[in-house]
């Protein structure tokens, strides 16, 4: 596809995961994709939930295009051609690490986000250290205390049935319930609710939110915090919110939330297996402990 990332829609995640299986069942050693920034990780959590690879799987990118001199196209895609010859079979996203050309990071795909417009650093893993630094044509592992899947010669698997109809809604000062009585109208399969602080949003909120538990809808709870947990046993509302049957997100970024539960409800339909997926680490995406080391100042 030759779009603006901005026009993905998950339809084309199906689309580029089975194109990635391609070439892997074909004999390519590693895979590199090509992506626009603005929704790279999206796209690199959509494939590492629908695919089991033996090899490594590169997402990459450049904030400043080809035909500019401080263009980060070119050190970003050489990294990541060191990346897809590593031993690291897993999805990862590949970019600066600096604003100079000195290094690159090689992030775990669903444990990074875009933090900065126009940076060349933009994208920084939340909650954890990226997998590894690339200088050159060296990888080096920076995060020791990560488990990666390593390369293997077994078959890759794909997993791609997904439910687009989920909803993504940020919470804010005078939200209105019938924003979540909408959605439950049109038929919306599943909401990620982007809460605030630990995992709260209004309590007039929580009867719509009772009714889409009624309905067998889930609801996920993240945070507009991108570092931390959450935590909706601390407080009155949050502890309200948990009884209204909305599901904990735990540490995982909102936007990896959303393309976990669209994958997800292509597994199941039910709202108490959903929930035993959402909170089950399947690819990196939860850590046991959010460590405050990882915060950035």
């Amino acid at each position: 596809m030759n779009i603006l990332s901005e026009n993905m829609k998950p339809e084309y995640w199906i689309k580029t995961a089975r194109s990635v299986a391609d070439e892997i069942n074909e004999g390519a050693d590693g895979v590199i994709v090509a992506h626009g920034t603005d929704t790279m990780h999206y796209t690199s959590s959509a494939l590492s939930f629908m695919l089991k690879t033996p090899v490594p799987v590169v997402v990459t990118g450049a904030q400043r295009s080809s035909d500019r001199p401080s263009s980060d196209a070119y050190m970003n895609l050489i990294s990541s051609i060191v990346a897809a010859k590593s031993d690291i079979a897993e999805v990862g996203l590949c970019m600066h690490a600096e604003e100079d050309d000195s290094y690159c990071y090689l992030h775990r795909g669903t444990k990074v986000r875009k933090m900065h417009t126009s940076r060349r650093d933009t994208f920084r893993s939340i909650n954890t250290l990226p997998i590894a630094k690339i200088k050159k044509d060296k990888l080096e592992l920076i995060n020791k205390d990560l488990v990666y899947n390593k390369r293997n010669n077994g078959q890759i698997t794909v997993m791609d049935e997904i439910e687009e109809k989920v909803a993504f809604i940020k919470s804010y000062p005078g939200i209105k319930s019938d924003i979540i009585d909408y959605y439950i109208d049109k038929g919306y399969k599943g909401m990620v609710l982007e809460g605030t602080g630990l995992g709260h949003c209004p309590e007039n909120l929580i009867p719509s939110l009772e009714r889409a538990n009624d309905e067998g809808i889930p609801v996920l709870m993240g945070s507009q915090c991108f570092y931390g947990l959450v935590n909706m046993n601390v407080y009155s509302t949050g502890r309200k919110i948990l009884s209204a049957g909305v599901i904990s997100t735990l540490d995982m970024l909102p936007e990896t939330a959303y393309v976990k539960l669209v994958w997800t409800l292509g597994q199941t339909d039910n709202i108490q297996e959903v929930a035993k997926i959402i909170q089950t680490n399947i690819s990196g995406e939860i850590e046991e402990k959010s460590s405050e080391k990882f915060f950035l100042n």
